[in-house]
């Protein structure tokens, strides 16, 4: 947690920011009044403080990755990526109440062998959304609005029509178990364009796996859509991954509560460093294999 604290010399007062963990201690100067900004600024001293650590490993993964990648067969990389999107399929779909199994959904997408007795709505789901996930691989244009409203209507448009990429207009949103808050109807719109927009000029000067984090957090809190927003979250959180040369990610349904904990965490204190936190701790670790 950062904190202010305040020195007193003489008659002068003066305000730092500080935060230690179990081996260091960082402040950052403030000034002789404490700043209007100063969420903003303790948001920014927080990733500041991690990235310390962070950067030389996630750079570090990156080039052993794309080094690993050079080495291998196209038939290898074909499968692992086949590999891949039933597991991530699988895990996404889960996190939001699919039925399917792990091997429901490997006997779906590989064979095409349909699960019985499950919801005909979960297979068509899982079936859309491999067929999206693997026409985010092959995507040229850079990400946009028009992106992931087009996701939204083909992973929906056979299973909740009505909903299919249509944006949020309406106000009372309900997420079982959660606490989290999310922008009236009328204002979805403009925060899509916004968030777009400062993608696109972040692009350069933010690594692109806080990148991923920051866009995933910001498209849930903003909640475009009936349904599926951490679907089309997830997606494009390795669409932005898979376009900078990074391993993507799959979040595992058993990591579901401790995902919702961070992104609820970071929506109610308006800062979303504790998203990214989370988010890039998680990502080291599943890809220690690369360190």
């Amino acid at each position: 947690m950062v904190s202010i604290i305040k020195f007193r010399k003489r008659k002068n007062t003066y305000f730092y920011l500080t935060h230690h963990n179990k081996s260091k201690t960082r402040r950052r100067y403030l000034g002789k009044h404490i700043p209007a900004n100063i969420e903003q600024l303790k948001q920014e001293f927080l990733l500041e403080f991690y990235r310390q650590d962070w950067l030389p490993l996630l750079e570090k993964i990156q080039q052993n990755f794309i080094h690993y990648q050079t080495k291998k067969p196209r038939s290898v990389i074909e499968e692992e990526v086949m590999d891949f999107s039933v597991t991530f399929t699988y895990h996404t779909n889960k996190i939001e109440g699919s039925t399917l199994t792990r091997m429901d959904t490997e006997r779906l997408l590989r064979d095409g062998i349909t699960p019985t007795m499950k919801p005909k709505s979960d297979m068509i789901e899982a079936e859309q959304a491999q067929q999206v996930f693997f026409e985010m691989l092959k995507h040229e244009k850079p990400i946009s609005l028009d992106t992931i409203l087009y996701w939204h209507v083909k992973m929906f448009n056979q299973t909740k029509l009505a909903i299919a990429g249509e944006i949020r207009d309406y106000d009372d949103i309900t997420v079982r178990n959660s606490k989290a808050k999310f922008p009236p109807g009328d204002n979805v719109f403009e925060l899509l364009v916004e968030l777009f927009k400062w993608y696109r000029k972040s692009t350069a000067k933010t690594n692109p796996v806080e990148l991923a984090a920051i866009v995933h957090h910001r498209l849930v809190s903003i909640h475009p859509f009936g349904d599926g927003n951490g679907r089309i979250s997830r997606l494009l959180m390795n669409c932005i991954l898979d376009e900078y040369r990074y391993p993507m990610l799959n979040i595992e349904y058993a990591q579901k509560y401790a995902y919702y904990k961070a992104l609820e965490r970071a929506n109610l204190d308006n800062n979303e460093a504790h998203f990214v936190k989370w988010f890039v701790s998680y990502y080291i670790k599943q890809n220690k294999r690369y360190i």
